[in-house]
């Protein structure tokens, strides 16, 4: 086997081993997945300095799914969308604070330049308005320039994304422009998984919901028994979450999860962990009550 060494300077270093631990991944993996990705790049391109892998034609907007964290659940679809689009963007609290989504293609895609947007989520509504605006005006100008350009976000970006508010202003400054989406798997999808909850079967219904305000509401979806209930955005409201769960019968099997494959992240049953609150994307799942549990 032949080995081979490299050097990378003080500020390489630091860089890499930050992207190691924020993918949950080894700085050697990380190395071998570029050099991987480098060679097979100039296999496909032909010769060394050969020109650039050609980019999708352009202008086209498309939302790309990224999952709930795990970079291993990122479809190829999206890693090819990516690849060949000429801008790619991500949300960001701050332009120097690294969004989810954005840590999850620089793990897959550590090639992929991603521009950040900055959203506020925390101020007024004319505030948030106005940041979406700016967001959307660095698409149209990016767009302008004949790009295809992607917008990446977390779980599906037809599904409580920031995708489409940010699509329709662009479509009305640009309705020539074709908009797309590349579909991503959902937060519940993984903690379904993880805890070996069925989420629907036959004649049983799939509601999704979002439980950042008065949760009094899940008292009407809770009393359909055939329905498998999906919570977003319920963390901080946890305790009281579990409250109606329980006061409705509906406690046990109930499970909740948390920043689901990234380092720290967390499944349980509501249960058990419902004395205190979990994070603001946490996900909470309500199993449909089936025959063998009635």
């Amino acid at each position: 086997m032949l080995k081979t060494s490299v050097y990378l300077p003080e500020e390489l270093k630091e860089q890499l081993a930050t992207l190691a631990r924020r993918s949950g991944r080894s700085e050697a993996e990380l190395v071998r997945l570029a050099v991987e990705r480098l060679v097979r790049a100039a296999e496909a391109e032909g010769t060394p300095g050969a020109p650039e892998r050609p980019r999708a034609a352009g202008p086209r907007l498309v939302g790309v799914g990224v999952g709930p964290g795990d970079p291993g659940l990122v479809t190829q679809r999206a890693i090819a969308t990516l690849a060949s689009a000429g801008r790619v963007f991500a949300a960001s609290t701050a332009p120097d604070a690294i969004g989810r989504a954005e840590a999850v293609v620089r793990a897959v895609a550590p090639e992929v330049r991603v521009d950040r947007l900055a959203f506020d989520i925390a101020g007024d509504a004319t505030a948030r308005s106005a940041s979406l605006d700016s967001a959307a005006a660095a698409v149209v100008d990016a767009l302008d320039t004949g790009a295809v350009v992607a917008f990446v976000t977390l779980g599906d970006p037809n599904v409580y994304s920031t995708f489409p508010a940010l699509a329709r202003i662009v479509a009305a400054q640009r309705p020539s422009v074709p908009v797309a989406t590349v579909p991503g798997v959902m937060a519940f999808q993984e903690l379904a998984a993880e805890t070996a909850v069925v989420l629907t079967e036959e004649g049983e219904h799939l509601v999704l919901a979002v439980a950042d305000g008065d949760t009094s509401v899940l008292d009407t979806m809770l009393t359909d028994t055939d329905s498998t209930i999906v919570l977003y955005k319920g963390g901080r409201h946890l305790p009281s979450v579990a409250d109606r769960l329980r006061s409705n019968g509906r406690l046990d099997g109930a499970v909740v999860g948390e920043m689901l494959g990234l380092p720290g992240g967390r499944s349980a049953r509501v249960a058990a962990v419902a004395d205190r609150p979990a994070s603001y994307l946490a996900t909470v799942v309500v199993p449909a009550v089936r025959a063998a549990a009635r």
